[in-house]
């Protein structure tokens, strides 16, 4: 692919970080294109004293088996006449906590040097820099993190899943555990991964280890469980229409939010899309409603946010929640609606103080 050249003052600057999308094909295998692409850029017009950094996250080894020959073809050695340095991306959209400043920043220099140049240039945005042995170390500790994450959503969504045949409430077995004040860190079941980072970036390790004969099974795993999520509401869905002697096809069927966090104008690998396009499959008609996202392609179809009224919430067969939206007033939805399905616990609290309202109310 080819990058749009930029402004000229790009070989004037002092610093500059690569921060491009690093995408999976539709085989789950890595998309570095726009990695190389913006490298190449970079080299073209690096010069003498820069400072390069890679930020975009990606297989332990791309800095070093892509940004530094590139740079040597032009002419500039990294560690002698240009800072070549990775530094992992840690950013949570919507966090009111934790941003640029006070988020620790990992960074691994290609040397010394390189190394040196680039904790400067974070600590001036930065409270904490963490400086680790390598670019690679440092790619490492960003898929890592991010696995971590995967791994568990991954367990607990299994939980769910047994939950469910066992007729238990999963949600209420997380939230006991959580009591425990150690050795446990509760993670909650949802419908599926979303977001950018963490249904992609273990995908990148994993395709780095296939190429030296290892297989990561806990990736693989996770992600067959966490992929199999939306298949699981849709069940959920279609047997709570059963139990009231209705079809699946031919129910309307209200799904309140499509991005995949709260909160958040993000639908990249939302799984509410995942259960659109399915309910649309079996035949359902969906609407939808998302104040943050007014209108979204699924499959061959145009959809586009419908009207949060008591009547919509009343008309539909069911109300699938897939999205907790802060602006979702639980108890509304569950006064109004005939059927809920709640793949978030948003009706926990309605739950606890009415537990009458567990007929009308499924949880994941």
């Amino acid at each position: 692919m080819r990058v749009a050249v930029p402004p000229a003052g790009l070989s004037e600057a002092d610093a500059v970080i690569i921060c491009v999308p690093t995408p999976l094909r539709k085989t789950k295998d890595p998309d570095i294109s726009h990695v190389v692409a913006a490298s190449e850029m970079v080299a073209e017009r690096a010069r003498p004293g820069q400072l390069v950094v890679l930020e975009s996250t990606t297989y332990p080894g791309t800095t070093e088996e892509i940004l530094v020959p590139l740079l040597r073809q032009h002419g500039l050695e990294p560690g002698v006449d240009v800072a070549v340095a990775f530094s992992p991306e840690r950013v949570d959209p919507g966090n009111e906590t934790h941003g640029l400043r006070n988020t620790p920043k990992v960074v691994g220099g290609f040397t010394p040097g390189c190394l040196d140049a680039a904790v400067a240039l974070y600590r001036r945005t930065c409270d904490t820099v963490v400086p680790v042995s390598s670019p690679s170390t440092a790619e490492m500790v960003k898929l890592l993190e991010n696995t971590f994450r995967s791994v568990n959503i991954g367990l607990v969504n299994e939980f769910a899943l047994i939950c469910h045949r066992l007729g238990l409430d999963v949600w209420e077995v997380v939230d006991a555990a959580a009591t425990k004040p150690f050795g446990f860190m509760p993670f909650r079941p949802g419908p599926g991964l979303g977001g950018h980072c963490i249904p992609v970036d273990p995908h990148y390790l994993a395709w780095k280890l296939r190429s030296l004969d290892f297989t990561a099974r806990f990736i693989e795993l996770a992600d067959a469980i966490n992929s199999r999520m939306p298949e699981h509401v849709l069940a959920v869905v279609s047997d709570a229409l059963n139990d009231r002697s209705r079809p699946l096809r031919g129910s309307k069927v209200l799904v309140l939010g499509v991005t995949y966090k709260p909160d958040v104008a993000d639908v990249r690998e939302s799984p509410a899309l995942a259960l659109l396009d399915l309910l649309n499959r079996k035949g359902a008609a969906v609407e939808y409603h998302d104040p943050l996202v007014p209108e979204v392609v699924v499959g061959d179809r145009h959809l586009r946010s419908t009207e949060l009224s008591d009547e919509a919430l009343r008309g539909a067969e069911v109300v699938l929640i897939a999205t907790d939206h802060g602006c979702y007033d639980a108890a509304r939805i569950a006064r109004e609606a005939s059927l809920v399905v709640d793949t978030r616990n948003a009706t926990g609290p309605v739950l606890a103080a009415d537990p009458s309202l567990r007929e009308k109310i499924r949880r994941i």
